[in-house]
């Protein structure tokens, strides 16, 4: 039946795509305010309904037709549809005046002054995908002053409202962001790509991201919420999309060295080479970061390499290759009880504890231009990797006891492919464009548990491997998706864009778990049980957008599009003494809601984005409590994951910027003094399901975050301010303030403040800032594993300074 409803809609689709034949009078079209020419525009002849493009020159030519006045619809993403009358006769090159949409101005790369922030959305179609009336924002590192050689994600993501950050550690080697009360765990509630492919463990059975782009390699994060279930997943985060920077095209050979010294030992070098010779643009990093860490017992190295190879083989065809690397071993100090955080949040009580991630991802990709008006996309990725953890997780209130350590290897070797087919048209004189999208993957992930010695170092050994103490599991999982979305401008103001998606689920598990009975510290009982599943399911998704232009300058935009989630097999099988994982564990699914307005105001002056959502979440997953038995208190309390019921998210999130020195002193006036706002305001409540949960709130949803800040800019000087404020809000289902062995409880409200400096000249960049300056003490996480069990103190306050030389 879904196959049905697929083919149904996705030919409803297609019956909106008139056949034109490609027809060539010499036009050029430009922009009005900057005065350049308008690459790709549309020109449609209503006379005889042909549609050609103009090229990136803005230059198109019309076959001679024996009308002699052709009346011409001009259309370009950003830009006011013109109508106008030409004589077909008249001989010599026809200028056409367009007005951009200010709404729309994201088309251009954003390095202005005025937009110091370095943040700015998607435009409606973008390469081979459809973004219009969606909530999205693309973050231009370029124009990002921060400690990025730590990957702070404060700063980073300072302009993304209602994110949630988890600080795990101070040298940013895991990202933790979860947005409108969703789990920030290792990002796992976004579909996390790298230009464009995944790059988390395992986008079914297991999608954590251990791996974390640097900051400093990147030229853009592009963060789409809400809507991207239909062409990214169905998750219910959205995209978090990293794209990498490509080598100079003017250079053949370019080279860039930076060197980062922080406080707690960190010490970051970054260096890139890149360039274009003849077809061929490359671009390559390799990063070292190493680091003591604020806590004792919190050292690590990390490596991380790239390369990317694009060749041009044809005017139409792109071929890329790259590769990546990275690998890191870290120390963990483990978490730490309430009590003891507010004696001294520095303190560690775990010294045998070791994580250690290696992460070998290949793509190749192929972007082939079939006409001016079409083009095909298709990506395809192999990962093959690691992550070990290793150490001590018992109850953070109870000494280490010093007996073997518990050891859970993971390992993921998983293929996927996707491909995109992008046509725009013309229908009823405005420009259309149609999207078709398949996707394939599968996964491969195995996960094991036992015991293994009782030292201290990082020796990831088991001692029994042929018979582990715990479990032992294989998890293949296989995924096919089609997905189709249409951007229909009815008019110069009013689109539309309605989009499906058919998705096929497999997961299963293999392998075997052992129960045993402990007295006297003596394992007295031990059964093994063996255990495999299959679950198969097969489901479609819908959605819709709508824009309309209220004026140049200012978007009504609203979307809805349902949700889906599977349950991640690999959850059943780690045995945690800090967790219990409920064995009859369903799929969530909902639905997300967007209405919003955004823009600029004041003559392009001040620049805002101001939304409502609503969230639906049906058979939400999180963290209850239940007795379970122990060897010393006889009984004690333990988180337990089950589905805890329906709950439902509202929210407002805004974000505004504004040059207030030129506001005052106008345009053209120096220095620049930009300062911004990000807002949210969320509410989450459980209104049916277990009957101890209805009515609680929903967890990890701070009602009120806010950050500000203002920034300086005057030729190469430029300094930056951020404040960040995130108000109380409960970690778990049963809104428990405290508990003995702090896996659960309040996040209490914290103030954090960030500053930055750089300067400038000639082939150099220097940098310093201090993060957390008024050295609060605070923290982000419970954990109920690693890096825990317990709370997992935020770092103090940390000075950096460093420089880069380009060569």
């Amino acid at each position: 039946m879904g196959a049905a409803y697929i083919l149904v809609a996705t030919g409803l689709l297609f019956s909106l795509h008139p056949l034109c034949a490609q027809s060539s009078f010499s036009g050029l079209v430009f922009d009005t305010e900057r005065l350049k020419p308008v690459e790709n525009a549309s020109i449609f002849v209503q006379e005889t309904g042909q549609l050609v493009e103009a090229d990136k020159g803005g230059r198109f030519e019309l076959s001679p037709v024996p009308a002699d006045k052709l009346t011409l619809t001009v259309f370009a993403e950003g830009y006011t549809t013109r109508i106008l009358e030409a004589d077909a006769k008249k001989k010599g090159v026809l200028e056409i005046a367009v007005a951009p949409l200010s709404i729309d101005i994201e088309t251009v790369e954003v390095k202005t002054e005025a937009e110091s922030y370095g943040l700015r959305r998607l435009r409606n179609v973008e390469g081979t995908a459809i973004y219009a009336a969606k909530k999205s924002e693309v973050i231009e590192l370029e124009n990002i002053l921060g400690n990025l050689a730590a990957n702070n994600a404060r700063e980073v993501y300072k302009g993304i409202a209602g994110l949630n950050i988890w600080e795990n550690d101070g040298a940013g080697l895991q990202l933790a962001i979860g947005a409108r009360g969703l789990d920030p765990n290792r990002t796992s509630n976004f579909n996390t790509r790298q230009n464009g492919y995944d790059i988390s463990a395992d986008a079914l059975g297991y999608p954590e991201s251990y791996y974390t782009p640097p900051a400093q390699a990147l030229q853009r994060i592009e963060v789409v919420r809400g809507a991207a279930s239909l062409q990214y997943g169905t998750q219910f985060g959205g995209l978090l999309n990293f794209v990498f920077k490509k080598g100079p095209e003017d250079k053949p050979f370019e080279f860039t060295t930076e060197n980062t010294y922080c406080s707690f030992g960190l010490f970051n070098t970054f260096n890139s080479f890149g360039g274009t010779k003849g077809r061929v643009n490359y671009y390559g990093f390799y990063q070292y970061k190493r680091g003591d860490g604020w806590r004792p017992n919190s050292e690590f190295s990390q490596h991380t390499a790239f390369g990317n190879v694009n060749i041009k083989a044809t005017e139409k065809l792109d071929i890329g290759l790259e590769f990546t690397h990275m690998n890191y071993l870290a120390q963990q100090p483990g978490g730490l009880a309430d009590f003891e955080f507010g004696l001294d949040p520095r303190q560690s009580k775990r010294d045998r504890n070791w994580f250690q991630v290696d992460w070998n991802l290949a793509a190749l990709t192929l972007d082939y231009r079939l006409s001016d008006r079409t083009r095909f996309n298709l990506r395809s990725f192999v990962l093959a990797a690691g992550r070990d953890a290793l150490g001590e997780l018992g109850p953070i209130n109870r000494p280490d006891p010093g007996r073997e350590r518990d050891l859970i290897m993971g390992a993921y070797r998983n293929f996927g492919s996707e491909a995109r087919l992008l046509h725009r048209y013309a229908l009823n004189g405005q420009s259309s464009t149609f999207l078709l999208g398949a996707r394939f993957y599968r996964g491969f992930t195995t996960n094991r548990q036992g015991d293994a010695n009782d030292g201290s170092g990082p020796d990831f050994q088991f001692l029994n491997p042929d018979d582990l103490e715990r479990s032992d599991y294989e998890f293949p999982s296989r995924n096919l998706a089609l997905f189709a979305e249409n951007l229909f401008n009815l008019s110069p103001r009013l689109s539309v864009t309605p989009g499906i998606r058919l998705e096929y689920i497999r997961t299963a598990s293999d392998g075997y778990y052992k129960q045993r009975v402990f007295s006297g510290g003596q394992v007295i009982f031990e059964q093994r049980l063996e255990d495999a599943q299959v679950n198969e399911r097969s489901f479609l998704l819908m959605g819709l957008g709508l824009g309309y232009q209220l004026k140049q300058g200012l978007e009504a935009y609203a979307n809805i599009s349902q949700n889906y989630r599977a349950i991640n097999f690999s959850d059943l099988a780690v045995v945690n003494p800090n967790l219990v994982v409920d064995s009859l564990l369903r799929d969530e699914r909902g639905y997300n809601a967007d209405i919003g307005l955004r823009g600029t105001l004041l003559g392009n002056r001040l620049r805002f984005d101001l939304s409502a959502f609503y969230l639906r979440y049906n058979d939400r997953i999180g963290l209850s409590e239940i007795a379970v038995p122990d060897p010393i208190t006889v009984e004690r309390q333990s988180a337990y994951r089950t589905n805890i019921g329906d709950a439902r998210i509202l929210g407002l999130e805004a974000y505004a910027e504004a040059d207030a020195w030129r506001l005052v002193f106008g345009e053209q006036s120096r220095p620049s003094l930009p300062v911004f706002l990000n807002l949210s305001h969320l509410r989450g409540e459980y209104v049916s399901g277990q009957r101890q949960f209805v009515g609680n709130e929903v967890e990890l949803i701070p009602p009120i975050s806010v950050k500000a800040g203002l920034a300086f800019r005057l030729k190469g000087l430029r300094l930056s301010y951020l404040c960040t404020y995130v108000r109380r809000h409960y970690s778990d289902a049963t809104n428990a303030e405290f508990v003995a062995n702090a896996t659960r409880g309040l996040i209490p409200s914290y103030t954090v403040m960030d500053a930055s400096a750089s300067y400038e000249f000639s082939r150099y960049r220097l940098q310093a800032g201090v993060n957390n300056l008024a050295d609060a003490a605070y923290f982000t996480r419970r954990a109920t594993a690693y890096p825990g069990p317990g709370i997992i103190p935020a770092e103090g306050r940390r000075y950096y300074v460093g420089v880069r030389v380009g060569i």
